[in-house]
């Protein structure tokens, strides 16, 4: 398999490409990483050295990729935070190009916007470029609650709302929704989810909640849900796959005392993961 991933990139720290690359390969998927920015750290930690790429050089870099006759064999475009207004429209001209070299290939949007608890961290033109322009191409998003909630134009809490929110956003264009940091009020205490829904049905999977704040876990999960989807076809198969790695990934990284994703050192839990939880289909 092989995954153009357009994303941010960090030197320090794992976000972006640089939190989706090394999973992917562990798991045997060959990554094209193109870096739409290149800071010294993530921003989190509310300073940061480098600068946004230029969208028309992100361009310059998809299109060297592009000359070296591979788009044909490209399995999965993959995007995350964009620093800039002008990469929405470089991503999707990519897309265009790489599905007119191989109709079968797929692309997911993880539509980086924010979280409930930190708002919106993203330039204000971001999450309308996103919903208007960006999601209506993906053929599989994955939001977290929060950004499900403002690509739909609702407020997603329990089941029922979430799944309507789903369908809303499936209705948009895509059609498989990976929902993150699912928090439904009536769950179990101590406790989160991730939600899945394609043209087959729909599934969640219950995990316990670590009591941290993981920048780049979301673009783990949405690295390796979208390979193991491609490669299986299976929705459940993906989400229970994907919730296991990444549990494993944060609960290591709570115990070393990091702030950073221990990435590197839970590169087992990628390739073998302990499938300690099962996916609840819920329609």
């Amino acid at each position: 398999m092989k995954v153009l991933s357009i994303q941010s990139a960090v030197a320090y720290g794992h976000v972006g490409n640089s939190a989706a690359v090394f999973p992917l390969q562990r798991i045997g998927v060959e990554v094209l990483p193109v870096y739409t920015v290149n800071f010294s750290n993530h921003t989190g930690y509310g300073a940061w050295r480098g600068p946004l790429i230029d969208p028309a050089d992100v361009g310059e870099v998809i299109t060297g990729i592009e000359e070296r006759g591979v788009f044909g064999q490209i399995d999965a475009v993959l995007s995350g935070y964009q620093g800039g207004e002008g990469i929405g429209d470089v991503i999707i001209d990519a897309v265009a190009r790489v599905k007119a070299a191989n109709p079968d290939a797929v692309y997911a949007c993880d539509p980086v916007m924010g979280n409930a608890t930190s708002g919106c961290f993203v330039a204000p033109a971001i999450p309308v470029l996103l919903r208007d322009k960006v999601v209506p191409v993906a053929d599989i998003i994955t939001p977290n609650q929060f950004e499900l909630g403002f690509l739909t134009g609702t407020e997603p809490s329990d089941l029922d709302s979430t799944l309507a929110s789903v369908d809303l956003a499936m209705a948009m264009g895509p059609r498989t929704v990976l929902v993150t940091s699912v928090e439904r009020p009536d769950r179990e205490e101590g406790t989160i989810e991730m939600l899945v829904a394609d043209g087959e049905g729909a599934w969640i999977v219950q995990t316990p909640r670590l009591p941290m704040k993981a920048n780049g876990s979301g673009d783990v999960t949405a690295a390796l849900f979208t390979a193991h989807y491609v490669s299986t076809g299976s929705a459940k198969t993906a989400l229970e796959r994907t919730a296991s790695s990444v549990y494993d990934l944060l609960k290591l990284t709570l115990e070393s005392g990091e702030r950073e994703l221990q990435l590197v050192e839970a590169q087992e839990f990628y390739a073998n993961p302990a499938l300690q939880f099962t996916a609840r289909q819920v329609r």
